[in-house]
């Protein structure tokens, strides 16, 4: 958090908007944020908990449009969408964006970042909710439209404590042109343009170039090699 206020370069005047959509809990989680946040700076601290009734409110989308920093609270990145897409919500969020404003989030709001979004589901044999993958085939990955204020890469997050690499593996063989960024827990990546630095205490894996890429007639994913890195806080990498 300390990292996402630098990002941000507040000034007294700034104020920063919690958008709690993906969370069943949305009072809870700006209470919990705000409480966090207020502990490193003295802005403005506003909870826009926007519904599909409300996507039009003016008020909060003006409101929206000129915040500095826009925090995406975590849950279930798949609501957060529901509610977003296709409204003047999502035009409002690009338009924070395109006026200087940081866009940040934790957990789901990191995973909607990404024009190609990770919802987390499988979508064969048993599709109950798994932390990560138990099969590599290309057909079970499920992959809903995202924020897209990353265009080129595909987001994921808790990832080294949940071992999601099966999800990343997945989603490659899917968009193997995609350098996939898996994010783990209080860890973050700082996105300036294609420059990403990563920020926290632990790590973040990035997978990319696959080469030999194949899927068999049974949808079994197999390839010979791809590039495999892993950051820690400080370090830079690039986006193509």
């Amino acid at each position: 958090m300390q990292a996402m206020v630098l990002t941000a370069k507040l000034k007294t005047d700034d104020y920063i908007v919690v958008l709690p959509m993906s969370t069943s809990e949305p009072d809870t989680a700006y209470h919990y944020f705000k409480i966090s946040i207020e502990k490193l700076c003295n802005n403005k601290v506003v909870n826009f908990n926007f519904t599909k009734e409300n996507v039009t409110d003016r008020a909060w989308l003006d409101s929206l449009e000129k915040a500095k920093l826009v925090y995406i609270a975590g849950g279930d990145q798949s609501r957060f969408m529901e509610v977003v897409l296709n409204t003047p919500v999502f035009d409002a969020i690009h338009k924070a964006y395109a006026n200087g404003a940081t866009i940040s989030g934790t957990s789901a709001g990191a995973a909607v970042m990404s024009s190609q979004m990770i919802t987390g589901k499988e979508l064969t044999g048993d599709t109950a909710y798994h932390a990560t993958f138990r099969k590599l085939w290309d057909k079970n990955l499920d992959l809903q439209p995202g924020l897209g204020l990353i265009d080129s890469a595909i987001i994921d997050q808790h990832f080294i404590v949940r071992s999601r690499y099966n999800r990343l593996l997945s989603s490659i063989a899917k968009f193997p042109s995609y350098p996939c960024i898996g994010i783990d827990e209080s860890t973050a990546i700082i996105v300036h343009g294609k420059k990403i630095t990563v920020a926290g205490e632990s790590q973040v894996i990035v997978i990319s170039h696959p080469k030999g890429l194949q899927v068999t007639d049974k949808g079994l994913i197999k390839l010979k090699d791809l590039q495999f890195s892993i950051y820690t806080p400080g370090d830079v990498f690039w986006l193509k």
